[in-house]
């Protein structure tokens, strides 16, 4: 379940990258990437990889001043774990742009 504002709705025309257990810079490379092509994508994670969707963007503004941060939503989804019950996991979408565009 999403709860956006309308502030902040994100484009249906980005790019997404899921954020797994793959390094840090395999999600930083394909980032770059993307937006060498793209002028926005969109960065989403869950539970745990919460803090390596953080680490992807701060690498990406530190390396250059070419990209800034949309308005970043967080969230949480409810789940069925393999015990059968339902399991409320954090997510988190942050948006990625060229600066100026």
């Amino acid at each position: 379940m999403r709860h956006l504002s309308p502030v902040c709705m994100l484009d249906n025309k980005t790019d997404t990258i899921f954020i797994g257990k793959k390094p840090l810079m395999s999600y930083v490379t394909s980032a770059i990437i993307q937006l060498a092509t793209l002028d926005k994508i969109t960065i989403k994670a869950r539970g745990h990889s919460i803090g390596l969707a953080v680490d992807v963007t701060q690498v990406l503004l530190k390396k250059t001043d070419a990209f800034e941060v949309g308005c970043v939503n967080i969230s949480s989804e409810s789940l069925e774990s393999q015990d059968d019950r339902n399991r409320d996991v954090s997510t988190i979408e942050i948006p990625i742009s060229k600066r100026g565009k």
